[in-house]
């Protein structure tokens, strides 16, 4: 048993300590976290014009919002994060996080969009006559009346997007960009030793979406308590 646990302890410090391969772990964290960050506030802004645009009753916006949601979801993100970085910002020097953001953020507003389309059409449309026979305009009773109550049927979808989009930045390695993924796979070619630094990515990308969950889940208990009598 002590032999053993020297062995682990052995290849522990090889894959972590050594050289300060830690630090390419945290420096992966980071760079996760940003491109999550940005990534689903960005899906957030073009999943919900997008989402108009499939409610709307003008056919060109119709249009727009089918072929977007249509093309998105039936092309893969890695295809889309390569396209965005080696076609269209093929000649812009922006840093490699903000435009693997952008990709995602792309990618996430298609389904956004769907999230948010099915939480406006849960609200009952009394809700709509309601404020129009109070006066205000089809524009006002949607951003004072309608959105408001979709955003609480919207939380948990949404929670499961973004949870779904830090793992989705797993790819990211694909640009060069140095993520918690990629770092384990420099230290994995490095040391030559797979499974501690596969087992510690998959740890960390566990506790990141674990403390993710338990915020989400607290913020839901909250939007929730108004509707407690």
């Amino acid at each position: 048993m002590a032999q053993w646990w020297a062995g682990v302890s052995e290849t522990f410090a090889r894959c972590f300590i050594n050289e300060g391969r830690y630090k390419l772990l945290i420096s992966g964290i980071g760079v996760t976290i940003k491109v999550s960050l940005l990534a689903i506030v960005l899906g957030m802004v073009i999943g919900f014009l997008i989402a108009l645009c499939n409610l709307s009753k003008k056919k060109p916006l119709k249009i727009i919002g089918k072929v977007y949601t249509d093309v998105i979801r039936g092309t893969p993100s890695v295809t889309q994060l390569m396209i965005i970085y080696f076609v269209v910002f093929a000649t812009i020097n922006w840093a490699k996080w903000i435009i693997a953001a952008i990709a995602f953020g792309i990618n996430s507003g298609a389904y956004v969009s769907e999230i948010i389309r099915a939480g406006i059409l849960s609200i009952d449309r009394g809700q709509t006559e309601a404020g129009r026979s109070l006066g205000l305009t089809a524009k006002q009773t949607m951003m004072y009346i309608v959105i408001p109550q979709a955003v609480k049927n919207i939380f948990p979808a949404m929670g499961n997007e973004f949870i779904t989009l830090i793992k989705e930045t797993a790819i990211v390695g694909y640009v060069g960009l140095m993520d918690i993924q990629k770092a384990g796979d420099f230290i994995k070619s490095a040391t030559y030793e797979a499974f501690m630094p596969l087992v510690g990515t998959a740890i960390i990308y566990f506790v990141l979406i674990k403390l993710l969950t338990i915020a989400l889940t607290k913020y839901e208990a909250y939007l929730r308590k108004s509707e407690k009598r």
